[in-house]
């Protein structure tokens, strides 16, 4: 008789203690490359469990915010060595809930790991800055100051990377934090909660409810306790975040969407860009916000390179992330695979030539995961939804054009405003390329994908709504300038009034 395995049943982690939900629901969390595999199960976390953790946020910022930043830096610090020991067992939890391949969530760890060292060094440099006051006797400066109670919801595609993003900047300049993650890759946050935990995070300072949108994420947008909100996710929900986060007037951040293009010049690499459209349309399944979902491509160049991505995009091997010889995973779930299906009607009925691809994998060692093959739709026009719209799957077409201001256009022809490329030996192409996309990113000579986390990260237009996830850019976003006068004349002045010669 074959033993049956109860599987383990994970706990919010609210005021320094692993709670049940208080509703006793949980949500099942399962490998995308084998459904069959329960990873876990996790809170269905309600607006009760939202209250008590954000009560516990409240309590817990009177004392935290009065601690030094360079001894909360040093927590982080510890955080982060603990993060270097356990890289490969956490990036292996990382394939099994979330699907990507082993290699990729190594590199998500590692950016968890980046930006934790990033954000303790910044504990001795929240500079803030002193100025000569126009008046005798008087001495002016400003400084940085905590905000409060940041609420977080983060997404299901980088599930350690984009929490460290906005959970170790607010930690480091003194704000405490509630942290709704995606329902679909809630162990790699429990990992990373963890972490903190082990490395002295004081009770309260960080807490943790696992569970949905609607019913744990929405709480925290309503609560007059949250003093800022940091949402990563489509742009359609974040619309409706801004529209929660407006009445009392809380501070909030969006990254959204994205339609990223890749331009490919006549005088390209042709071979480094083919393999840079490969890798930033089919890495991570296409499951990225910097995703290459588009490549535009000179028409005198065209027909040889439709032909190499096309050949590369063949061979990609689709399976189980831990497969050391997977080159590309599933995706994340059974609505996600529909998206991408439909998508590929739908540029049928466009009129794009689908070049390759185009079908579910569902037989052999694919029966039992959400997996699609690389697709390419080529002689695409940039009008086609499929050109416009952000599918979040492997889903890559091929746009020709006949000059540089035409592939402008193209790129900026779409809503969204996050990442995009040019591969050019023409140094004036390349100058010009840059200050013309309108986008947060522009990489030269690379794919759209690969940010660092010490530069500021984030979009325009439909993509974001002006604030930056990394970098010194975080610090703006999680600190309020305080400004401070200090007079010691002994006498009334009254600034501009007696400010005359």
């Amino acid at each position: 008789m074959a033993t049956v395995f109860a599987p383990t049943v994970f706990k919010n982690y609210i005021d320094g203690a692993w709670v049940e939900a208080r509703g006793g629901k949980a949500i099942e969390n399962r490998n995308p490359a084998h459904t069959d595999e329960l990873v876990g199960m996790f809170p269905a976390s309600t607006a009760e469990d939202v209250r008590d953790a954000i009560g516990s946020a409240q309590t817990a910022f009177q004392k935290w915010r009065l601690v030094p930043a360079p001894k909360r830096a040093e927590i982080l610090f510890r955080a982060a060595q603990i993060l270097v020991e356990r890289k490969e067992d956490y990036a292996r939890d990382m394939t099994r809930e979330m699907g990507k391949i082993l290699e990729e969530a190594r590199g998500d760890v590692q950016e968890a790991i980046d930006m934790t060292y990033l954000m303790a060094g910044e504990g001795r440099r929240q500079f803030g800055h002193v100025a000569p006051s126009e008046l005798p006797n008087k001495f002016a400066m400003a400084v940085r100051a905590p905000v409060g109670v940041a609420g977080m919801i983060t997404p299901w595609n980088f599930p350690m990377a984009i929490p460290s993003w906005k959970v170790m900047p607010a930690l480091v300049c003194g704000n405490t934090v509630v942290l709704k993650p995606a329902e679909d890759t809630p162990l790699s946050t429990y990992n990373l909660a963890q972490a903190l935990e082990e490395a002295g995070l004081p009770p309260g300072v960080l807490n943790v409810v696992f569970g949905d949108g609607p019913q744990a994420g929405a709480p925290i947008l309503d609560d007059p306790g949250v003093n800022l909100v940091s949402f990563t996710g489509s742009t359609e929900v974040g619309r409706m975040v801004s529209r929660a986060c407006a009445p009392t007037f809380k501070k909030c951040h969006l990254e959204m969407g994205g339609k990223n293009i890749i331009i490919v010049m006549d005088d390209a690499n042709l071979e480094l860009a083919v393999d840079g459209a490969v890798w930033g349309g089919f890495g991570t399944t296409g499951q990225r916000c910097t995703a290459a979902s588009r490549v535009a491509v000179h028409k005198k160049v065209y027909h040889d390179f439709v032909e190499r991505f096309v050949e590369q995009a063949k061979k990609l091997k689709v399976g189980d992330g831990l497969d050391p010889a997977t080159q590309m995973g599933p995706s994340i779930n059974e609505q996600q695979l529909k998206t991408v299906m439909n998508y590929v009607e739908i540029g049928k009925s466009e009129g794009a030539k689908l070049e390759t691809g185009g079908h579910r994998l569902e037989t052999g060692s694919h029966a039992r995961g959400w997996f699609h093959e690389p697709t390419v739709f080529i002689d695409c026009d940039p009008k086609m939804r499929i050109c416009q719209e952000e599918i979040f799957g492997p889903i890559v077409a091929v746009i020709p054009f006949d000059s540089f201001q035409e592939a402008m256009e193209i790129a900026n022809g779409v809503r969204y405003g996050l990442s995009a490329s040019i591969y050019t030996h023409d140094v004036n192409s390349a100058f010009r390329a840059q200050r013309d996309l309108e986008t947060g990113i522009v990489y030269v000579n690379a794919p759209t994908i690969g940010a660092e986390t010490h530069l500021p990260f984030g979009g325009i237009k439909d993509t974001g709504n002006g604030h930056r996830e990394a970098g010194l850019a975080a610090l703006e976003f999680y600190s309020e300038w305080k400004t401070i006068y200090v007079d010691y004349s002994d006498r009334l002045q009254r600034a501009q009034i007696d400010n005359v010669e």
